[in-house]
């Protein structure tokens, strides 16, 4: 891990933690990942930074050997799992690509609040967390990616990720190291 400083203007954005994928078969537990999901909320919102929580809500436009069917769901597929304790002041986005950025607002939303750095963790690692890092580091954003706060379906994919993708687009580091950059930040 080598998160060495979080911006004075951070974010933290988690991805696609919602009932519906959550309860997907997962490398590692999804208890965990929501667990230090929910810690993180919490400490940027003790230290008055914004939690921005992405929900997908159907897939991007265009013919794919795996396709998905959206509208087979049940109801509540896309509300975020209990766990995370989302609150009123938080922010929500919605998407339809892997990629947080794309048509939903959220650049928008983070350079009105004079944000230069997101901290990212989620579901799934190689899938939605990647996609929304790399449009991040594209955006000239700082990028810190909380890799004991996401998993995939494949702990090889979560893996590669995370060892050869991630040092490449940002810095990474467990939920506790980053509640610990946070406190000194503060000082």
């Amino acid at each position: 891990m080598t998160a060495t400083v979080l911006d004075e203007h951070t974010a933290l954005i988690v991805i696609d933690l919602q009932k519906g994928i959550v309860a997907q078969p997962m490398a590692h537990p999804t208890d965990a990942v929501v667990v230090r999901a929910a810690r993180l909320a919490a400490a940027f919102r003790a230290h008055a930074l914004p939690v921005v929580f992405v929900t997908v809500h159907g897939g991007a436009p265009g013919r794919s050997e795996q396709s998905r069917n959206f509208a087979d769901r049940p109801r509540d597929w896309d509300e975020l799992v209990p766990g995370l304790l989302a609150q009123a002041g938080d922010y929500h986005v919605g998407k339809r690509t892997w990629g947080a950025f794309t048509a939903t607002g959220l650049e928008g939303l983070l350079r009105a609040r004079g944000i230069t750095q997101v901290a990212i963790a989620g579901i799934a690692t190689s899938i939605g967390v990647e996609s929304t890092a790399r449009q991040a580091h594209e955006l000239g954003f700082h990028v810190t990616l909380a890799v004991d706060a996401m998993t995939d379906m494949s702990r090889e994919a979560h893996e590669h990720s995370v060892q050869r993708i991630f040092p490449r687009l940002g810095e990474t580091a467990a939920t506790e190291e980053i509640v610990a950059l946070l406190a000194r930040r503060a000082r």
